[in-house]
């Protein structure tokens, strides 16, 4: 695990047939209110659960689990690690959490073909990623956690309750997959994406200062260029009609 500002820590994603996203760890570590930002891909658990042990962090000073959204790169092992975290609580976007709750699993999965795939990989049965949500987000909220000031911005496109969390202190922008570094950006194709809310998305993004950008997958950025988000979404503008 590494550190990258005091009250940050970034456990990075391990890939394998199917990417593993990255999980970062948000709060002072004298507050005993710490924070895991995702969660991984199924079966990528105990690396992570091992990682926080060796860098000496008690496992209930992780009071929640935040989802910048529930694909499954991002949601899979959260079971397991909610079972090595029983006093953590589950947050999430209302807008993903409603359908999680009430058994829909589309947005999980993405797709179909997605679906059929890691149902016969991984053994998961038709609601294995139904679940009670501790507290549905939705932008534009101010999270006192962990000695830090963190802000929900409501980021969909990619999936209908993607968020980003935003330290305005540090200038450290955790965007999800909506952007990554090289100018990439998240996937439109999935259940409830969409490209014109996915520009939308980049566009409120681009308003921030970033001087750190922690993205869902790929490498992490230090000394953000000014205007850098803003220049991906140009990139991509056209096809995100």
């Amino acid at each position: 695990m590494k550190q990258i500002t005091e009250g940050v820590y970034f456990i990075p994603g391990q890939d394998g047939m199917i990417p593993d996203c990255h999980v970062y760890i948000i709060g002072k570590p004298s507050s005993g209110d710490l924070t895991l930002v995702d969660a991984g891909l199924m079966g990528k658990n105990e690396y992570k659960i091992r990682a926080i042990e060796k860098a000496g962090i008690d496992l209930s000073d992780i009071k929640r689990v935040i989802m910048t959204h529930t694909h499954l790169d991002h949601l899979g092992c959260l079971p397991e690690i909610k079972a090595r975290l029983s006093q953590a609580e589950v947050w999430m976007h209302g807008n993903e959490a409603e359908p999680l709750e009430k058994g829909d699993e589309r947005i999980a999965y993405g797709m179909k073909m997605f679906e059929g795939m890691v149902r016969t990989m991984f053994g998961k049965k038709p609601g294995a990623y139904s679940m009670k949500v501790d507290r549905r987000l939705k932008g534009d909220e101010t999270l006192e956690i962990g000695k830090m000031l963190w802000e929900v911005i409501h980021v969909p496109g990619h999936s209908p309750g993607g968020i980003a969390l935003y330290n305005p202190a540090e200038k450290i922008l955790i965007p999800g997959d909506v952007v990554y570094a090289d100018h990439a950006i998240g996937r439109f194709d999935f259940h409830g994406a969409s490209g014109r809310d996915l520009n939308e998305s980049l566009l409120a993004l681009s308003a921030l200062e970033v001087k750190i950008l922690l993205p869902g997958h790929n490498r992490i950025m230090k000394d953000v260029p000014h205007g850098y988000i803003l220049e991906t979404e140009k990139q991509w503008e056209a096809y995100l009609v």
